[in-house]
């Protein structure tokens, strides 16, 4: 039997006040670190120099030499494993469980940069809340032309069934994952948001109290923003969002696929810290347009629905006939007004990759304010001038596929074959609708440890939104991994890994 990870972390810092050089021992950590020359490094500003928000953390993890970081690796590896942390790869026949691979050093951002970044995102989640109303309702933004019309009306994520009705608080958009990369100039600027079901959030906590097993001193000595508070801050949220006439406090369920899901593991965990049942669509019933639960002491209703499946399998009455996943008739219960469902109803309108490139636009248009944050520039394959570019110079950008995620139905033009940029301008030409492109950002870079020790592996950074009546940003998200050598892909289901990220509270 493996001991416990608790235990072996507290056998490698047992007796020590202070992380001493090694170098008797073997080289330091940091030693042959070389920078890469085209990225922004996310602790190095120069070889051999820190950037000030992070020189505390780079003298202490510094002194450490290779083989002491091997064993904290080691039992950082045994927690994920005895804590069962895992993710699903559907496309791999080896099987679909995965370890979570994890990365022990952490990538640090600024606090002030971070309060920016806050401010950014909260206004983005604002603007884009207004816009689905808007869209499902007066659609004022297609009417004065600062959206074409029918990006939206043909949007497969679109939802008649959605017009004319308002989710109680009138929020859509209960948890969003904006995906932020840092361009080479040290600029965060934004690359997508999922508002639909995005995952991920609990990787953020078990990455962080790994870390505090592994590295106990470091968060003593290093001021770092709290991410524990996530699950607290979501029931709160949804909560704040609960029908007219919801019980006090409402009953909160997290509406789960099943266990062949990839994101299982995390429904598990949101759950079990949110104190809420995690169910599945044979656990829930509509009676006369309210939902109920079946338990052991008979029905109990249902306030609030935190669904983590896509809105085709909500519903069999409303959506797909085929779908045993859903709950009959949930749709009649949310537009009577009796239940919120989170995140609300055709919310995917808002994250579809073709819409993506109007959200600097909506926020001039709804809140009449300049965006904090840019996004990546953008061509529109609808668009016939912007498709035109994009077939003359497939082999310079990045074609995605405006209804696929996790790394999947994308061209990485500059890296592809001839013949796979021939098959996909015959894609681009049959369904210009379907696919975006954009030029190739180089993501910033964080020293990662490899089969060939430490060197810089390309990064991106997921922070999550939280909105009820009010929005909060987890502080940091989800740092995303390439683990291969020169690869921008950072999805764990195209190999990539995860960093604990620290907002460093001290650095102003």
């Amino acid at each position: 039997m493996s001991p416990s990870p608790v235990l072996q972390t507290q056998s490698l810092t047992q007796g020590q006040t202070q992380v001493m050089p090694g170098s008797e021992t073997g080289p330091l950590l940091f030693q042959d670190y070389k920078l890469n020359p085209k990225a922004w490094d996310e602790l190095f500003a120069a070889p051999g120099q820190g950037h000030d928000y992070c020189k505390e953390l780079l003298d202490r993890l510094g002194g450490l030499n290779v083989r002491e970081f091997l064993q904290r690796r080691t039992s950082a590896d045994l927690a994920f494993i005895n804590n069962g942390i895992t993710f699903s790869v559907y496309s791999d026949r080896r099987g679909t469980e995965k370890i979570f691979p994890f990365d022990l050093i952490p990538r640090p951002v600024a606090g002030n940069e971070w309060d920016r970044l806050e401010a950014g995102l909260i206004q983005r989640i604002r603007a884009l809340n207004i816009f689905l109303h808007d869209v499902y309702h007066d659609q004022h933004i297609l009417k004065e032309g600062v959206i074409p019309a029918k990006l939206v009306l043909e949007s497969k994520a679109f939802r008649p069934e959605m017009i004319g009705f308002s989710p109680p608080g009138k929020q859509y958009v209960h948890v969003v994952g904006t995906d932020l990369i840092r361009d080479p100039s040290g600029e965060f600027v934004v690359l997508e948001d999922n508002g639909r079901c995005p995952s991920g959030v609990s990787y953020v906590i078990e990455n962080r109290l790994v870390m505090k097993k592994v590295f106990p001193q470091l968060f003593q000595q290093c001021s770092v923003r709290r991410v524990e508070d996530y699950p607290r801050k979501l029931w709160e949220a949804l909560s704040s969002v609960a029908p007219p006439g919801a019980d006090d406090p409402p009953t909160i369920v997290l509406l789960s696929p099943g266990p062949y899901n990839s994101a299982y593991f995390e429904h598990c965990f949101l759950a079990r810290h949110m104190g809420i049942e995690l169910v599945f669509g044979q656990d829930l019933y509509v009676h006369e347009d309210q939902v109920f639960l079946h338990t052991t002491r008979g029905p109990e209703r249902v306030d609030v629905i935190y669904r983590r499946l896509d809105d085709d399998f909500l519903d069999p009455k409303s959506f797909r006939p085929d779908s045993l996943l859903g709950v009959p008739n949930l749709m009649k219960a949310y537009r009577a007004g009796n239940v919120t469902l989170a995140n609300a109803v055709g919310t995917g309108v808002a994250d579809d990759k073709a819409i993506y490139p109007f959200v600097e636009d909506m926020i001039r248009f709804y809140l009449t304010e300049e965006p904090i944050l840019k996004n990546v520039p953008t061509y529109i394959c609808a668009r016939p001038s912007d498709l035109a570019y994009v077939l003359d110079h497939l082999a310079e950008l990045v074609v995605k596929s405006v209804n696929e995620s996790g790394g999947y139905g994308m061209l990485m033009g500059p890296w592809a074959t001839s013949q796979q940029c021939s098959e996909f301008a015959e894609k681009l030409r049959h369904n210009p609708r379907n696919f975006i492109a954009q030029p190739v950002v180089t993501l910033s870079t964080s020293p990662t440890w490899t089969e060939d020790g430490l060197a810089p592996r390309h990064v991106d950074l997921r922070p999550y939104i939280v909105s009820g009546t009010s929005s909060w940003v987890l502080p940091g998200g989800l740092t995303r991994t390439a683990l291969v050598k020169g690869s921008l892909v950072v999805n764990s289901s195209q190999g990539g890994g995860s960093k604990d990220t620290w907002v460093m509270e001290n650095c102003r």
